[in-house]
């Protein structure tokens, strides 16, 4: 992924789908929305490249979800072929990026924060997504120095 430009994060979920954006020097994160998948519809991809094009994101970083000792299950495979799609549709470049225990580690800041996830799943997804994304973001500034 280049430097320069915003990246957006997508945590993958069934039901609900957390993003994330990046500054444009791809130093910070911070929640952008949560997508909402309604029992048996498609991914809404068309809310997705509207995102992109509205922010002018220039890289999409999907969440893998491994398993805890790292194997590939079902939700991998889903997501593999969400970033698939995305890259196929948005015509931008995508990354699928190791998310393991990204929505625990945001439940864990909410509750260290004094506050409770109950009724706020959509904001947990987004600062799963947010997680996610610094991350990666950390992670290539220091590959980079």
């Amino acid at each position: 992924m280049t430097d320069g430009g915003r990246l957006l994060a997508v945590d993958w979920g069934e039901r609900r789908i957390g993003l994330a954006l990046s500054d444009e020097s791809q130093t910070l994160a911070q929640p952008l929305t949560t997508l909402t998948r309604r029992a048996g519809k498609r991914f809404p991809m068309r809310r997705l490249l509207t995102l992109l094009d509205e922010h002018a994101v220039i890289g999409v970083i999907v969440g893998l979800p491994l398993a805890p000792e790292g194997t590939e299950g079902e939700p991998a495979r889903q997501a593999r072929e969400l970033a698939r799609e995305i890259a196929r549709r948005a015509a931008r470049p995508v990354e699928l990026w190791d998310e393991r225990f990204t929505t625990a580690r945001a439940l864990q800041a909410v509750r260290e924060m004094g506050g409770s996830a109950r009724g706020r799943k959509e904001d947990v997804d987004a600062l799963a997504a947010t997680l996610l994304l610094q991350h990666y973001l950390d992670a290539k500034r220091g590959s980079a120095t």
